[in-house]
């Protein structure tokens, strides 16, 4: 009966990731529910109605702090006050920052004015400038806060490994001999029951929490859902860095410039 040992185990591994990634949809849920909570008392400001996105914020909620801190970048090499080289060097042209985000890029090149890009990224997005955004977006019940980050996307990845792992044991349970008396049609109708919760806990997870978004509660997902990019009166500029915020230093068009960020050493 080594086949029902299997079982047991397949039952365990998709237990445990249905589990997880159920408990994650929750807290997700109450992250969305406490937003519109709070529309009762603080008007439109839980569920971003009313919000109009920076550059900043939309490049958080999209891919979180590494993302404004590589739109920064972009931003001042675009004004040509910063010379991204595509070796991976960054050099400061105008010392100056306009905002505290660029001067957290500046502090991070430091005072000889020239360094990796890599390291500069990475000291940028750990700046107080950008924790300030998040706890800005945190509040606004646009963000999510550091508990919940993570474990709808991860739990997903979870049950779909734990698929994987229901078919290969029942395959092997299926490969073992079994008594006389148990036909092999009813092992595999056993191991289908564990692989259905798994297939069930993904397609529910893909109607209920989809995209799953690491960075903006589903308040967030929404208002970046609905984010327009500007009326071409409104400069081409502006739509080049909204594209960058939104989807990453992959919608950048210069190939020089899009290489500068692909040294991810030092």
């Amino acid at each position: 009966m080594f086949w029902v040992l299997l079982l047991l185990l397949a039952w365990a591994v998709a237990g445990a990731a249905c589990t997880r990634l159920c408990l994650a949809a929750v807290r997700a849920a109450t992250v969305d529910t406490d937003t519109d909570t709070d529309t009762d008392t603080d008007g439109d400001r839980g569920t971003g109605r009313g919000h109009d996105l920076t550059l900043y914020e939309a490049a958080f909620l999209s891919g979180g702090p590494a993302r404004v801190a590589e739109l920064t970048l972009v931003s001042m090499a675009r004004q040509r006050r910063l010379l991204l080289a595509h070796t991976g060097w960054a050099t400061v042209v105008d010392p100056r920052g306009r905002d505290e985000m660029e001067r957290s890029v500046i502090g991070a090149i430091g005072p000889e004015g020239q360094s990796r890009i890599a390291p500069v990224r990475a000291a940028a997005a750990a700046a107080d400038a950008v924790r300030g955004l998040a706890d800005r977006l945190v509040g606004a019940g646009l963000a999510l806060p550091d508990a919940a980050r993570t474990t709808v996307a991860a739990g997903v990845r979870q049950v779909r490994a734990a698929a994987v792992v229901v078919l290969a044991l029942g395959a092997v349970a299926l490969l073992t001999p079994v008594a006389p008396d148990t036909p092999r049609a009813h092992v595999a109708l056993w191991f289908a029951l564990p692989l259905a919760l798994t297939l069930s806990c993904l397609a529910l997870a893909r109607v209920e929490a989809h995209p799953y978004s690491r960075w903006a509660s589903p308040a967030g997902q929404r208002l970046l859902g609905t984010l327009a990019l500007p009326a071409a009166g409104e400069g081409d500029e502006r739509t080049y860095l909204t594209s960058v915020a939104v989807h990453g230093v992959h919608a950048i068009g210069e190939p020089d410039l899009r290489a500068a960020f692909a040294h991810r050493h030092d």
